[in-house]
């Protein structure tokens, strides 16, 4: 007599990812999914962020969506920045007949830091926040631009 299991790609795939995490330095945790479906792996949510430098400037950019104003902080000490936060899940009410198959979106707190280059001026740093981007600017010391050094034979 034989079986015939039934292929989940999605499954395949979620756990390609629980086995690939840990070279990736990712930690998850498992949870269970709605209806008794067994576990899936979640990972701590950490906003995705963009460093620029300009001729003035360096712009950290952070991505941080459902996060309020009030609910993230940046701060400069010692040479680091670091941003941090927390994204609130919402509580909704559950309506009548609603299932949930999937959820997927993390929340809780988060923390970014950044080690700042020599010539950054951590007294100039401003930060706004705008449809769930964060744009943290810290202005470069006054100084000598850095000059190209020639490279000899030896």
């Amino acid at each position: 007599m034989s079986s015939l299991l039934k292929w989940d790609p999605v499954r395949e795939f979620e756990e390609f990812g629980r086995r690939l995490a840990p070279w990736l330095g990712r930690q998850g945790r498992e949870i269970l999914k709605p209806e008794g479906e067994g576990t899936m792996a979640v990972f701590d949510w950490s906003p995705s962020v963009d460093v620029t430098e300009g001729e003035k400037e360096y712009v950290v950019t952070a991505e941080l969506p459902e996060v309020k104003k009030e609910d993230a902080k940046v701060t400069v000490e010692n040479g680091i920045l670091t941003i941090s936060g927390e994204r609130r899940k919402e509580q909704e009410e559950k309506k009548e007949g609603t299932r949930y198959h999937r959820v997927e979106r993390c929340y809780g707190a988060f923390l970014r830091s950044f080690v700042l280059p020599e010539d950054a001026d951590p007294s100039r740093v401003t930060a706004t926040m705008k449809d769930g981007v964060l744009k943290v600017r810290i202005e470069k010391r006054p100084g000598t631009p850095p000059t190209a050094v020639p490279i000899g034979a030896s």
